[in-house]
């Protein structure tokens, strides 16, 4: 299959799921393609859509690893690079977040490194800023308005641009038993 035979607007963002209605063969053989092409955002999409649909964590880790190993300039922000297991809930629960007023702010994702804890493996730290995710992820690592469990555990940092909210929607992530840390 060629880079020509894609499918899909590779540009939308995550949760758009370009390809929430192709069939797990197609879906596979998206993603094979997107690797010849070296397609970052490409496979990005294709590896986030077999994600949300809980494919086993050994296949994610093994195609996010192809991904990085055949396309890494080109894979999107948004793309995490790990695997953990509540990936589709913290979308949902992001995605429900409401500006609390006008103006341009991005909700941001902070997943934090609990390994040496009971917590589980991990956790998430939600946070508002009118910087970009990937800037007030530097400033937090920097120690600049840090907060603690982002500047010692922060482990990687996902956003989503021109939303807002409170922490009310951290509640569907507790209920998974997931930590989280100093939502805003």
């Amino acid at each position: 299959m060629s880079a020509a035979a894609l499918s899909f607007d590779a540009s939308l963002p995550p949760a758009a799921r370009p390809l929430a209605l192709l069939a797990r063969e197609r879906l596979e053989a998206e993603l094979r393609a997107a690797l010849l092409a070296r397609d970052g955002a490409a496979g990005a999409h294709c590896i986030h859509e077999l994600w949300v649909r809980g494919e086993f964590a050994a296949n994610i880790e093994s195609a996010l690893a192809a991904l990085w190993r055949s396309a890494a300039d080109s894979i999107p922000e948004w793309l995490p690079m790990r695997y953990f297991e509540w990936l589709p809930t913290l979308y949902e629960v992001a995605l429900k977040f409401t500006a609390a007023r006008r103006g341009r702010c991005n909700l941001y994702l902070v997943l934090l490194d609990f390994e040496d804890r009971n917590r589980g493996p991990y956790g998430v730290y939600v946070g508002m800023s009118g910087y970009s995710p990937a800037q007030r992820f530097d400033q937090h690592k920097a120690g600049i308005r840090a907060a603690g469990s982002v500047l010692q555990r922060g482990i990687e940092v996902r956003g989503y641009s021109s939303k807002g909210g409170t922490s009310r929607g951290s509640v569907g992530i507790r209920r998974r038993r997931t930590a989280i840390v100093g939502a805003h």
